[in-house]
């Protein structure tokens, strides 16, 4: 049966199936016990499964991470929340050298079934040091799988595979979508990792998004419809590894593309999934790969400087219309 349900929601109802089905799962961060997270994400479970598998944390995002690389490689399965993705920078020792490297330097042999969830994005006026969007920095790490959904169905789906992942993934919560609702069947499903979402179809240009993003530019492709401009959609849903043969197999039919991305654009994963076009679809182009990303600044606290900061859809707007206008090869 299908019915609607909060994005935040379905992120709780995987974790709690998930719990329910393996003993070895259990959850630990700041305030997640009672108060049930900063953004409500694990509201209820402690009551439910007890202290010992919802455990509230010091403020330390060193010793949250350690103690999740600890008890993966030594056999549990945990999911340990980083409040605020800007945090993670405290804990990049123990992500990108240890839970990240530990299956590598261990010739295979440890196995680190490790969740990270943390939430990203602006839009909230948090100000820097709460908004930031840094996918680009972890997809950059070997060895970490990087989730980041765009609706409540694929936030229950991915979480699952998260948890029975037996790597290490961080899973990106945007938070400007937590209320966001849509149909989410109410038994337990996965999506498998790895494996991007054809959003709509189309055939003058496609768009590569993620995250918030995604809904902005179904939005733009929906309006643009009326002008004649048939705009495909692609939502990675996993960042690493990047599905990119259904990217490339899509530019190959549309000729022109758009990778639109919350993040700061300059070394943005945006000129990863570029690269990856070029390298793999150059002669299909009949356009050069367009970027829309956030300006080389940290994210402004004043509501109105932030919405001029974040990429809108008239911006991806115009990027559509400046690579449909440009002559074909």
């Amino acid at each position: 049966m299908t019915r609607k349900l909060g994005y935040v929601q379905a992120f709780n109802e995987a974790v709690r199936q998930e719990m329910a089905a393996d003993p070895d799962v259990f959850c630990a961060g700041e305030d997640i016990g009672a108060f049930g997270g900063v953004f409500q994400s694990y509201a209820g479970l402690q009551a439910e499964f007890g202290e010992d598998r919802v455990v509230d944390t010091p403020i330390s995002e060193q010793a949250i991470i350690g103690l999740g690389v600890g008890a993966a490689v030594t056999g549990l399965r945990p999911i340990v929340d980083i409040m605020f993705m800007d945090f993670i920078c405290v804990a990049f020792d123990q992500i990108v050298n240890q839970a990240a490297k530990l299956k590598y330097m261990f010739g295979g042999s440890a196995t680190i079934p490790l969740t990270i969830t943390t939430g990203g994005g602006g839009g909230l006026s948090a100000a820097a040091q709460h908004s930031q969007s840094l996918e680009a920095l972890l997809c950059h790490i070997p060895g970490l799988i990087v989730v980041h959904p765009s609706n409540p169905y694929d936030m229950k789906g991915l979480m699952t595979s998260c948890i029975r992942e037996n790597n290490p993934t961080i899973m990106i919560k945007h938070k400007r979508l937590l209320g966001m609702q849509g149909e989410v069947p109410e038994e337990s499903y996965a999506i498998p990792l790895g494996k991007a979402n054809v959003l709509r179809e189309g055939t003058d240009v496609t768009v590569v998004s993620w995250g918030k993003m995604v809904n902005d530019a179904l939005d733009v492709a929906n309006s643009l419809e009326s002008e004649g401009i048939s705009v495909e959609v692609i939502d990675p849903r996993t960042l690493q590894p990047l599905d990119t043969a259904t990217i490339v197999e899509s530019v190959r039919k549309t000729n022109r593309v758009v990778v639109v991305h919350e993040a700061v654009k300059f070394g943005g994963l945006g000129a990863e999934v570029a690269a990856q076009i070029q390298e793999e679809a150059f002669d299909y182009l009949d356009a050069p790969v367009a970027r829309v990303g956030a300006p080389f600044s940290p994210v402004p606290f004043s509501p109105v400087l932030e919405q001029h900061y974040l990429p809108s859809p008239d911006d991806i707007t115009a990027a559509i219309r400046g690579v449909v206008a440009r002559p074909g090869a």
